[in-house]
């Protein structure tokens, strides 16, 4: 296992807008700024009023991971749909798809959540977007399927898997079996204090796991956690817009 501590991330924004960028490959100075599907994983805190006009993406699988706050989509197919804690969003963005965000709220409202760059397993793709209403914002002391390639709420078009928990204080879990063996796997505190192994995470940490083990974590305070998968020896498209590999451009 590799911790990822909040250092290893680059902050960008200016205004309402800031994010903590991860690039997960880069902390073992691999040749690709990825791992496997997982190009890149934003971690936004967005005030009310902010507006991120349109914009464009390409061969991005783009899911938006929220936690606090609302957040109102507009894109060039015809959506405009709210975004909430329960409600979340993917956009498979293929060949060609632009989008804007609003965020909603008053001024106790940041909007606070992941926006995660997975890679398709080809290019040129057709766009689309999906929904999903989890009808609950948390699921508490058990995993929850968000997104995969199949049988899940929410699709990727690659091989990986996202899934998260609320561990209350105190409270135990191991990690969820392996869809396919051989995959690499990053725990990520979205807020809280955990420990895995002899790894202690806070917010905004990670840790890279790469073997098949169930592992125990357990949360020294409550804890969202969020747990992404991937086949590494899967086909990807590494030349997403923002997915792709930025060490080979």
């Amino acid at each position: 296992m590799f911790k990822i501590f909040r250092s290893h991330k680059r902050r960008h924004g200016s205004g309402g807008f800031g994010i903590e960028i991860l690039w997960p490959g880069t902390v073992q100075k691999s040749d690709d700024s990825g791992i496997g599907a997982i190009g890149r994983i934003d971690h936004a805190n967005v005030l009310p009023g902010t507006v991120i006009s349109m914009h464009p993406h390409k061969d991005d699988e783009i899911l938006t991971y929220m936690r606090k706050g609302k957040m109102l989509h507009l894109d060039t197919v015809g959506n405009e749909e709210e975004i909430t804690n329960t409600r979340l969003m993917l956009m498979n963005a293929g060949h060609t798809f632009q989008h804007e965000e609003r965020i909603l709220g008053g001024s106790d409202d940041t909007m606070q959540c992941l926006q995660i760059f997975v890679r398709p397993s080809q290019a040129d793709l057709k766009p689309q977007v999906q929904f999903h209403d989890f009808g609950q914002p948390y699921s508490e002391n058990a995993w929850r399927l968000i997104a995969g390639p199949d049988n899940a709420p929410l699709l990727f078009r690659a091989q990986a898997w996202l899934q998260d928990t609320r561990l209350e204080s105190g409270s135990e879990i191991s990690l969820p079996p392996v869809p396919v063996s051989g995959v690499a796997r990053i725990l990520y505190v979205f807020e809280g204090s955990a420990r895995i192994g002899d790894m202690h995470l806070e917010t905004g940490e990670s840790v890279i796991i790469r073997d098949d083990e169930a592992h125990t974590v357990t949360a020294d305070a409550q804890t969202d956690l969020v747990l992404f998968t991937t086949d590494p020896n899967a086909s990807v498209f590494r030349g997403g817009m923002f997915s792709g590999n930025i060490l080979s451009r």
